[in-house]
């Protein structure tokens, strides 16, 4: 039974999300502002967090950079909640590091498929050997990857993202293939949220960035042989 955090300022929305949570065998805590849904969020380590952007004390933005400051929550999966549709906003939020994005108002079927959605792509992999790929090396047990003995700071999402490209290395990776296998969905009005992951993944890479191109027409490669 996962623990949902739902961080909401509207009283009635916080509810009605929590009805629908209780009854499709979740529990929930609710927050009413940022503060302390923040405190919440570091003192029960929820499965998940329902975040609003627009909320008083520290707005949702803020509280998401905290949270993934925090090593406690630094991996603990977000989805945005917001009355703001234009895409810039939904960008802006991946491009943070959120896991998915809704806007309001949006229907509690639609809100309940997008929680389990973003919980099962979260699940720990079943552990596997330790696997090195030109300078990546990941720990399956740690769910760490590093260079040169260095760790990424990387969600978990980014984690999957980068094994996926590696465990292919050199083998272009269409894009309803990265979606469907880090995310669990190949639908292609999805593919800006790979995009912006891509993004933040090359930045991280730091020298290594320009080993994760892009495959005009299909989708990404990691440029590199694996290590024998």
């Amino acid at each position: 039974m996962s623990l949902i955090l739902v961080i909401e300022d509207e009283i009635d929305i916080a509810d009605l999300i929590a009805l629908h949570l209780q009854r499709d065998g979740f529990t929930h805590l609710l927050a009413h502002d940022g503060i302390s849904g923040l405190a919440l969020a570091k003192a029960e380590r929820p499965d998940l967090i329902l975040l609003d952007l627009m909320l008083p004390g520290m707005d949702g933005v803020r509280v998401f950079k905290e949270l993934r400051r925090e090593p406690r929550t630094l991996r603990t999966p977000v989805i945005m909640l917001t009355a703001r549709a234009q895409t810039e906003d939904r960008v802006a939020g991946l491009e943070l590091g959120a896991d998915d994005y809704i806007t309001k108002p949006f229907s509690p079927k639609e809100l309940l498929l997008r929680i389990k959605s973003v919980l099962k792509r979260s699940e720990v992999p079943i552990q596997r050997e330790t696997l090195s790929v030109g300078p990546f090396r990941f720990d399956p047990a740690a769910l760490q990857c590093y260079t040169h003995n260095e760790p990424l700071d990387l969600t978990l999402t980014e984690y999957k993202l980068l094994q996926h490209l590696c465990e292919h290395a050199g083998q272009p990776c269409e894009r309803t293939e990265l979606l469907r296998s880090v995310w669990g969905y190949s639908d292609a009005a999805n593919s800006r949220t790979l995009d912006t992951h891509v993004k933040r993944l090359r930045a991280k890479l730091g020298p290594h960035a320009d080993t994760l191109e892009t495959a005009r027409g299909t989708g990404y490669l990691l440029r590199i042989t694996p290590l024998p």
